[in-house]
């Protein structure tokens, strides 16, 4: 029996969406609990591309991205959007709301994509495990991103390619240092 290949290990990030600056700082701690220190914040942005959320979560929604300083197994990604669903509704019942006060969303970079988690299955993307799939966002030529045709709009912005590129070049060291 051949023997198994081991994936390369990839950047993971993560996706903040809420409207309450004090829900982002607990989002962070979480977070940092859970997957370790983060070495790339981005700045907050005003989430108006869409208003999917904001019957969940209200009006005034923001986002910010976070990647970690540690590299990560690819395969555990399903288990990331698992635990970050688990987080949600542990923060929802911790402010003794009825709604949804944070969307967190996982994902990694390699040195060629973003792939972000997801619950919602579409035909471009892949199944995992347990009700996760695999939704490729963006991918990075040598210093420029492209998007797809389902790349969704907000990533296609230059605030969120600039962030991606400065994490990727990290990420890059990362992997040639090793």
């Amino acid at each position: 029996m051949a023997e198994a290949l081991l994936f390369k290990p990839v950047k993971l990030i993560c996706g903040i969406i809420a409207a309450r600056d004090d829900i982002f700082a607990k989002s962070i701690t979480y977070l940092t609990d859970r997957f370790g220190p983060i070495d790339h914040t981005s700045l907050l942005m005003v989430f108006k591309f869409t208003d999917y959320y904001a019957k969940q979560m209200g009006e005034g929604l923001k986002r910010k991205f976070v990647s970690f300083a540690e590299l990560v197994s690819p395969e555990k990604l399903s288990e990331t959007k698992i635990r970050t669903n688990v987080l949600e509704e542990d923060m929802r019942k911790e402010s003794g709301s009825a709604k949804r006060i944070v969307n967190l969303d996982p994902g990694y970079m390699t040195a060629s994509a973003l792939i972000m988690a997801t619950a919602k299955d579409f035909s471009h993307r892949i199944p995992l495990q347990k009700g996760i799939y695999a939704h490729l966002e963006l991918l990075f030529g040598k210093n420029d991103v492209k998007t797809l045709s389902w790349t969704y709009p907000d990533y296609r912005t230059d605030e969120y390619q600039q962030y991606f590129l400065e994490v990727r070049k990290t990420y890059l060291k990362q992997i040639k240092s090793r």
